[in-house]
């Protein structure tokens, strides 16, 4: 069985992206032990978006920015719970953006959730495409612990194994069809009509919805069974989407288009899209290619 840090150590990178992939790793098996005795409490306090932390949302935040200081590699961080980004060593060639409990709002009803990593080979992130993007991951909190990453040749998935992530399967696939579908702001059915039509033919054809409330369990959903669509569109309310496109949206797309999938944001590659502020917002649709493909035909006709 390959170990992490061996796998990344055999693909001839950078001793620095090593570095902070590593620390990733380390800080989501803290962050792993201790949502195991968290109560799921408020903070009492909000993040830039308006959207309430919970303790365990800041005590996740600390832990990542404990392991990537400590790596002495990480010029800059952005995090969702941060409204400015923050300068970690002036020395360092890289900048990551995270967010460190993606779907934090389950975990007092215990559902999955997960942490999300970008990471950029520069000193700024704006002006840059998350097809820049030196290595993606996400890890899931659920009845395992895992993380799936990928550095540009293939997406891959590690599992916490006493201590250490364990290499569990390589080169994730994703079909072209699709027979399960994740239909994020359904809401969205009542003013946006070619999305009533997108879920109502999901289900007239018998598609399994697969869809938990949060963005990590359900894109890891896909790449996992190999085939799926995950849709989160703009309304006239939010005429941006709701996901962010660096601590999201960016990292997802890199992940699925590794493994033969595709996203869009109705017109455009995700990864083509250009960051022009760190909160920036997109509709995502992504995962099988023809299902992703049928979303825009509808849309756009």
């Amino acid at each position: 069985m390959q170990h992490l840090t061996a796998y990344l150590q055999s693909q001839n990178l950078d001793a620095d992206l090593i570095k902070i992939l590593c620390s990733f790793a380390d800080a989501t098996e803290e962050i792993a032990h201790e949502i195991h005795f968290s109560d799921g409490s408020a903070a009492g306090t909000t993040n830039i978006y308006g959207e309430e932390q919970l303790a365990l949302d800041i005590q996740a935040d600390q832990i990542m920015e404990k392991h990537f200081r400590s790596s002495e590699v990480v010029y800059k961080l952005a995090s969702e719970e941060r409204e400015n980004c923050e300068i970690l060593n002036e020395n360092g060639e890289y900048s990551v953006a995270y967010d460190p409990l993606d779907g934090s709002s389950l975990v007092n009803v215990n559902f999955a959730v997960g942490s999300i990593l970008a990471i950029f080979k520069d000193k700024d992130f704006i002006g840059k495409s998350p097809r820049e993007m030196k290595g993606t991951a996400f890890t899931v909190y659920g009845p395992r612990t895992t993380i799936v990453l990928s550095i540009g040749t293939g997406t891959h998935e590690f599992t916490l194994c006493e201590g250490k992530f364990i290499l569990t399967r390589e080169n994730l696939k994703i079909q072209e069809t699709a027979k399960n579908f994740a239909p994020g702001n359904l809401k969205a059915c009542k003013t946006e009509k070619w999305y009533k039509e997108l879920v109502d033919q999901w289900i007239m054809n018998g598609y399994k919805l697969r869809y938990s409330g949060g963005m990590v369990p359900d894109i890891n959903h896909i790449l996992i069974k190999g085939q799926g669509i995950f849709a989160y569109p703009s309304t006239d309310k939010e005429p941006d989407g709701k996901l962010r496109l660096l601590i999201e949206c960016g990292p997802m797309a890199y992940l699925i288009e590794n493994a033969g999938g595709e996203a869009y944001d109705g017109k455009i590659k995700i990864l083509d899209k250009k960051i022009e502020k760190i909160d920036q917002r997109t509709p995502i649709f992504i995962g099988s290619k023809e299902e992703v493909e049928k979303i825009i035909k509808v849309k756009n006709k």
